[in-house]
Parts: structure tokens; sequence; C-alpha cells
């Protein structure tokens, strides 16, 4: 392939998209009320949204044949780069908005950068899609402060739900070789620069939550070479069983 760094540095954005779309998908009808189940639902259209300008992208650059559901739906685990925050389980609302929280925080700083890239169709997606993330941004952030200064049981579950998520936030940051290899032509973020902002806008969500920073210094990785939790093969199963059952369906 002519630009497989390229397209492997768009499935290391898209991929994150796709895999937390799916996990908020997972609520629809099951949301603590009407109004917060409907804008979670909205969150994962959101994001579907946006993974099919990636894959799109990424389908044109492999030049042989694959379509953006060829793509999205049947690769297997191993090829699938997300990073493990995302793919982590709806145990509880707590945990899916602290799961969701530290991400968009993340997200909304890494598409400012990538507005800024060389390669204009990820500069425009990336302004189009900010618009979007930044209302995700705004929805956890609230969140998170309604119910880590709530009450006690709503802050014991947030506190619980940041405490385990924690550990995976530090993969955000790690750097592929072909990112590497991007940022030498100007089209990849940085995202190694991002870190000490992240963690200091998060820090003070929680302390205005009055939620604990984690003190913990060890953290998982794996997602972004194809190492995931156990989690990622039962979401697979739900999310390409029609493209397996019905090869080659379209709608």
């Amino acid at each position: 392939m002519k630009n497989e760094n390229l397209y492997k540095y768009i499935l290391g954005i898209a991929d994150n998209s796709l895999i937390l779309g799916q996990r908020m998908g997972e609520l629809c009808g099951h949301g603590p009320s009407l109004e917060t189940d409907i804008a979670c639902t909205n969150i994962s259209l959101d994001l579907f949204g946006q993974v099919r300008s990636y894959y799109q992208y990424a389908a044109k650059i492999t030049g042989d044949g694959r379509t953006e559901d060829d793509i999205a739906m049947l690769r297997k685990e191993r090829e699938y780069v997300n990073v493990l925050l995302v793919e982590q389980p709806n145990r509880d609302f707590a945990y899916t908005i602290g799961r969701q929280f530290l991400f968009d925080v993340y997200h909304y700083m890494f598409l400012a950068q990538l507005q800024k890239s060389h390669d204009v169709t990820l500069s425009a997606i990336a302004a189009k899609c900010i618009k979007e993330v930044s209302y995700h941004k705004r929805f956890s952030s609230d969140w998170i402060k309604r119910l880590g200064d709530g009450t006690q049981e709503s802050r014991a579950k947030m506190q619980d739900a940041i405490n385990g998520l924690w550990t995976y936030t530090d993969e955000l940051f790690h750097m592929t070789d072909a990112d590497t290899a991007m940022i030498k032509e100007g089209i990849s973020v940085d995202v190694s620069t991002l870190k000490e902002n992240y963690y200091q806008q998060v820090k003070s969500i929680l302390e205005e939550a009055i939620l604990e920073v984690p003190e913990s210094k060890w953290f998982q990785k794996g997602g972004k070479q194809g190492i995931h939790t156990e989690h990622l093969g039962y979401l697979l199963s739900d999310l390409q069983y029609m493209q397996r059952t019905y090869p080659n369906m379209e709608w």
C-alpha cells in the first residue's frame, strides 16, 4: 500500500470513536432518564458519523476495493488499534460517564491540533468533528460534577469509576510508528505533547466535582498495538454480526 502509514494513522483515530460509539449505543433504552438516554444515543450517532468520514478516506487510500463497511466491520480483533479505555464496558452509569469524560477531554484537545494537519482531508474532518465533541465534553464534565458533588452514594460510585478507569488514560499519549512517520510529514498530532495539559484539565474538573485524583502511576497499554482486553471480543461479536451473517449486504 502506497500510503500505509497514513492508513494506519487514520485507523488509530477512527477505531477509538467506532468502539466508543458502539459502547454508547448499547445504552439506547437503558439511560437513567429519557433525556439522558437520548443524549447518550446522540453521542453514539455523532461518533459513528465521524468514523464514516475517516473510514471513507481510509478506503480511498487502500485503492483495493475495500469499502468503509469492510474496514469498520470485517477486521479481526487484533487488527483494531483503539485504546483500551474506550472498550471498557458499561458497568454502571458512573462508569459510562467516567469513561466518556476521560476520553472527551483528550478527544477535544486532539481534534484542536488535528485541524492544523497538512492533510486537508483530516483537517476538514477535525474541524467538523470538534463542534460535536465540544458538546460531548460539556455533557460528560457536567455529569462528573453532578455525580461527584451529589449524594454520598453517587460520589462513591463516581470515585470508584474514575479510580478503575485511570489506569487506561496514559495510553492516550503513546506514539505509534505510524504517528511518528506522519509527524515528519506534518500530518499527525504529537499526542505526547498533550499529556500535561490533559491531566491538568481532568484534575480541575475532578476537584470541582469534589472527587480525588487517583495517585496510581501504574497504567495499562496495548490497544494501539492490537492487544486488547477480553471486552473487545464480545463488543465486536455484536458490532460485526450483520456483516458476517449476511456477507456483502447493503442498506
